[in-house]
């Protein structure tokens, strides 16, 4: 690795314009559409890690994103599938039309590097302290700057309610073509069982093809606890592959624990977290499906939120950036409120061993109400046609789960690590 490329001597230099913390998802999107879109920014991208984007596969429906979001992401290098997808519960089976996309960490990392000037980004550097004038680094040097945003990962929060989603995928180069030529959003005909202990949890299988010979399965649970048995769940992978008749080599893992947030005083999680003058951005703004946990379409829409304001007002300073993307996590928390009450009805109305009933009612509706949920823009009749018909919970726990403040989230730290 040449230093010099990742590695700048930011002490020598000018304030920068916008410093962005975190090279994740989010970060990584803010500096591509500052690139594009307000050409004129002198923006440094900071990521602790290697490699920009993690060990991650986001995906997201065709149907999420906005002309602008499309065209932002239209430089990947994307897996997509516009034969729809499928899903399977034990009473149920459909192919909804959706067209589907998927960009794996790698290709982010890829593409980002590949546009992005070199000296604007910095890898394997760690931040120690954000202010509203700058960032310190670990080794002590200082970055100087006259806008900074917050874009690492999310931080639990005593603030917060709701549940985990876990999940472990293994990406398979199988011996023969798999014959699949779509992908399984939802195989929920597997045994509903938690990925620890002998706790009840909902469970599915994830798969994408993402070749004719490679397919990516995923065992994932909407569960109480973040905890991961990381050996469990590729045992599980491994018997789903088996029963599938796919014999192959696992070219690649990734594992994690996302936040499902079902209530809360976000007012007061924001405090918590908020440095004053500085924005923040991603997840760790809020930026996120509540039920899904989806966060790309959101990422790409504040990206693009973000190079406008600077582009159209590049004299900004940094509290205002800072209250625009506080007034941006407010209203996204205000529109999600339903899906929260979603949230609260899955872990608490309905028992661990019986959520399978709440998703596979939902999954037997119409596709374009289906597509509407997951972009976060249910429109009244979605919500009314969700919550009607024959109650997949028991109506008192129903009544209990929709008044209730919901269980607050665990605060101590993830561990998804796993072994390879």
């Amino acid at each position: 690795m040449n230093d010099s490329l990742h590695h700048p001597a930011p002490d020598s230099m000018a304030p920068h314009d916008i410093v962005i913390v975190g090279g994740g998802l989010a970060g990584g999107l803010i500096a591509l559409a500052l690139h594009r879109h307000a050409p004129d920014c002198r923006f440094l991208l900071i990521e602790a890690g290697r490699t920009l984007g993690g060990h991650h596969r986001w995906s997201w429906f065709e149907t999420d994103l906005a002309p602008q979001a499309r065209a932002l992401m239209a430089g990947f290098d994307l897996n997509g599938w516009d034969e729809g997808y499928d899903i399977t519960f034990p009473g149920l089976g459909r192919t909804l039309p959706t067209s589907y996309r998927s960009l794996a960490s790698a290709e982010f990392h890829a593409r980002l590097m590949a546009e992005l000037p070199r000296e604007q980004v910095m890898l394997e550097t760690k931040a120690a302290q954000l202010d509203a004038d700058g960032v310190t680094l670990a080794d002590g040097r200082r970055i100087d700057a006259r806008r900074v945003i917050d874009c690492r990962p999310f931080r639990a929060s005593r603030h917060l309610a709701g549940g985990w989603q876990v999940f472990l995928g293994q990406h398979f180069a199988c011996e023969e073509p798999h014959g699949l030529t779509r992908p399984v959003i939802m195989d929920a005909s597997v045994e509903q069982s938690a990925p620890y202990g002998n706790e009840a949890a909902y469970r599915f299988v994830y798969v994408l093809p993402l070749s004719p010979t490679e397919v990516f399965v995923e065992d994932t649970y909407y569960a109480d606890q973040p905890k991961m048995d990381a050996e469990v769940l590729k045992g599980r992978v491994a018997a789903y592959a088996r029963a599938k008749g796919w014999k192959g080599e696992v070219i690649d893992q990734e594992a994690g624990i996302l936040p499902v947030v079902s209530g809360g005083n976000f007012r007061a999680a924001l405090a918590e977290i908020a440095i004053p003058g500085v924005a923040l951005a991603g997840a760790r703004g809020g930026f996120s499906h509540p039920l899904t946990s989806y966060t790309l379409p959101f990422a790409a829409d504040n990206a693009l939120a973000i190079a406008r304001l600077i582009a159209t007002r590049p004299g900004v300073s940094g509290n205002e950036l800072a209250a625009f993307c506080e007034r941006r996590a407010k209203r996204h928390w205000r529109a999600t409120g339903y899906y929260r009450m979603l949230s609260r009805m899955l872990f608490e109305a309905a028992k661990p061993d019986k959520r399978v009933v709440v998703f596979e009612h939902f999954y037997a509706l119409r596709g374009r109400l289906v597509e509407r949920f997951y972009a976060g823009r249910s429109t009244w009749p979605d919500r009314l046609r969700i919550l009607s018909g024959k109650p997949p919970v028991p109506i008192p726990r129903a009544i209990r789960a929709l008044f209730s403040s919901g269980k607050p989230l665990d605060t101590k730290p993830l561990n998804t690590e796993t072994p390879a």
